[in-house]
């Protein structure tokens, strides 16, 4: 029987927002390429300054749009958080269901998580997130049972801001029979936890980083830390940018390229790049074909504008990937 995931992290609905000038980031005090919290009034706020421009909504998170990724791959998938009693929420339940996604949704008053996504012209992201809801998920309601019948838990990194709730969630996986894989999130969210997360390693099966957050954690430059990592977890995966990806399980080793793509946006890149290794995981697939398919979905996701792709798209990627 084919494995499954389920996913636990924050439920966001991503509404895309591309900008000709990148003088509005100025206006909004929002620097380039950079991830800002935001509280309900500055989210009002920036909606209000970008209403003249043409959006577009789409389910979003990290590691919401990982799990969705891995439905559309075929792979039984749920996906644990927390979402509001309304038309957002509403609309990430529908969008993830739509997909075969199991959701599992804890339900509150608090309006559900929104993550502007302003487009530059180049490309480059900037997001203003209001995690609304989805900051209600806490350990109280991390149960075994959450856990039971899945067979890997894939754990957003962003998650580690509440730190009895992600040592609960890896914790209470692992006691359930999931392998627990973690995506990093974020450089700056592992500068902040670098010694609690060294302390969880033994507990993690799969790591996925880039470059940065690599070396955030373990203070040394890519192939050092792929080394590190790897004598701490089962697989280490560490995304070195325009040069591709290492990967290393055991004594198994591959170093992974990019091809020369079209960029229009790196949304949810990362999030594919692990979506398409997990597939290729399940499927039973050497770790060069498993970092191939991540590779080929990040850099199908990258040509498009978000975090989804359509149905033409997929089958193109299905294509290349020989899938």
């Amino acid at each position: 029987m084919k494995k499954s995931v389920v996913g636990i992290g924050s439920a966001l609905v991503d509404i895309l927002t591309q900008i000709n000038d990148d003088n509005i980031l100025n206006e909004l005090n929002l620097p380039k390429g950079s991830m800002q919290l935001v509280d309900e009034n500055s989210s009002a706020l920036i909606e209000k300054k970008l209403e003249n421009h043409e959006s577009s909504m789409a389910p979003g998170g990290s590691a919401a749009n990982t799990i969705h990724g891995l439905a559309k791959l075929g792979v039984k998938s749920g996906f644990i958080s927390y979402i509001g009693n309304d038309e957002i929420g509403k609309f990430f339940e529908e969008s993830m269901n739509s997909v075969g996604v199991k959701p599992m949704m804890f339900r509150t008053d608090t309006a559900s998580g929104t993550a502007r996504t302003i487009i530059s012209k180049d490309g480059e992201r900037t997001f203003a997130t209001n995690l609304g809801a989805s900051v209600e998920l806490n350990e109280s309601v991390i149960t075994t049972e959450l856990f039971k019948g899945w067979d890997y838990c894939y754990v957003e990194g962003y998650l580690i801001a509440n730190r009895p709730l992600f040592k609960k969630a890896i914790e209470t996986a692992k006691e359930s029979g999931c392998k627990v894989v973690l995506d990093l999130a974020s450089y700056n969210v592992v500068e902040a936890n670098r010694d609690f997360l060294n302390e969880l390693l033994p507990q993690i099966d799969i790591i996925f980083a880039n470059e940065e957050e690599a070396k955030s954690l373990t203070m040394t430059e890519a192939e050092e830390s792929l080394e590190y990592i790897a004598s701490k977890v089962e697989t280490a995966i560490v995304k070195i940018g325009k040069k591709g990806s290492l990967i290393k399980r055991g004594e198994e080793r591959a170093t992974i390229g990019c091809n020369k793509v079209d960029v229009i946006d790196t949304t949810g890149a990362g999030d594919m790049y692990a979506a398409g290794f997990l597939y290729g995981l399940i499927e039973g697939y050497d770790l060069e074909k498993c970092g191939t398919i991540g590779n080929l979905l990040a850099e199908s996701i990258i040509q498009v504008i978000g975090a989804k792709m359509d149905e033409s798209r997929w089958n193109e990627f299905r294509r290349l990937a020989e899938i």
